[in-house]
């Protein structure tokens, strides 16, 4: 009998968690959706990125990114040659917020350790992209996203990618360029984690600890989780 791939086991563990998204009721989000939104992409992906939460089209659709963040996210991803089914793509938080007001830390902290870090797991990227400040302080409490965007981090062994949310350039224009120019780096940026992740331990945990140091624009620190 032949044994199934890694790669498949994955997608299988992914679904699986995916259905137990699906009726979640851990947390008050839970009370207000239409639908919960676990995550799409390729199981074995060398790229993961994690946004905040959905919006009201991600909740309509229970899929991530298809408002008009998620079509500017898919140009972008478009710009360097990348699809969105060669990428995973998720949030901090399975089920929109009130209003799309910001998660709050017990509901951040409700996703991340049912779900979400076992996501992380499966797909195990090369490369993590951060989308927004949310997704970056759970990595690294201290950090804002001025200061981190379009530097490479590291935290025990994963390579880390800031990114401003693609939805800042919808109600900042000055910061679409910022977004694209980012984008543009990936690639670089997907290749130098390959390189880095095969180098020492003490140089990840270096380049870590001197990115670790700003302050963090989210009003508190949250607990580091992943």
């Amino acid at each position: 009998m032949a044994m199934a791939s890694p790669t498949t086991d994955a997608a299988e563990a992914l679904r699986a968690i995916a259905g137990e998204i699906a009726v979640c009721t851990e947390c008050r989000l839970a009370q207000g959706r239409t639908n919960a939104v676990p995550g799409e992409g390729a199981p074995d992906a060398d790229v993961m990125f994690i946004g905040e939460g959905p919006g009201y089209y991600e909740d309509q659709q229970g899929r991530p990114f298809v408002g008009a963040a998620g079509k500017f996210l898919d140009e972008l991803l478009a710009s360097i040659g990348w699809a969105r089914k060669d990428v995973y793509i998720t949030n901090t938080v399975k089920c929109r917020p009130p209003d799309n007001r910001d998660p709050q830390n017990d509901e951040l902290d409700t996703c991340e350790s049912l779900y979400l870090r076992r996501q992380l797991e499966l797909v195990n990227p090369t490369l993590l992209v951060t989308l927004g400040r949310f997704s970056l302080t759970r990595l690294f409490p201290r950090q804002s996203i001025s200061r981190a965007r379009g530097q490479l981090l590291y935290k025990d062994g994963l390579a880390v990618y800031p990114i401003y949310h693609p939805a800042a350039a919808l109600h900042q224009q000055r910061l679409r360029d910022v977004i694209v120019d980012d984008f543009k780096n990936l690639p670089t940026a997907l290749e130098t984690a390959r390189r880095r992740l095969t180098g020492t331990v003490a140089d990840q945990q270096a380049a870590y600890s001197a990115d670790d140091s700003g302050q963090n624009d989210s009003g508190g620190e949250q607990p580091s989780l992943f």
